[in-house]
């Protein structure tokens, strides 16, 4: 028979597994903890979100930094062809990262919703 599965007790364990592969979730287990606890009104914080905030912005930054250099190519004003492919390899290279995360997350979270308790 196998035992049913306390969802606290299961987020208690993934934090445990997270914070024994270096990353600092001791802000985030307490935030869960009081999160999940009725009567709390403090904002948790969420590094998680903060990482893809970051991220997302990076890939924006590495964006205009191509068009930037397409742009002082097709005007003449002193940017290389390699400089200009470069920055376009670049920001490709990011984005299609940014989506190939996107797209693992999504499938984790439809795996998560398929789940039965």
């Amino acid at each position: 028979m196998i035992p049913a599965l306390n969802p606290i007790t299961a987020a208690t364990q993934a934090l445990s597994t997270f914070s024994s592969v270096g990353a600092n979730t001791s802000g985030l287990s307490s935030s869960l903890t009081s999160a999940l606890s009725p009567g709390t009104t403090s904002t948790p914080s969420s590094p998680f979100s903060d990482l893809l905030v970051d991220a997302v912005g990076q890939v924006n930054k590495l964006e205009e930094q191509a068009n930037a250099a397409v742009t002082g190519l097709m005007t003449g004003s002193g940017v290389d062809v390699h400089q200009a492919m470069i920055a376009t390899q670049k920001e490709s290279m990011a984005f299609e990262l940014a989506l190939a995360v996107r797209n693992k997350a999504v499938a984790a979270y439809q795996q998560v919703i398929g789940m039965q308790f």
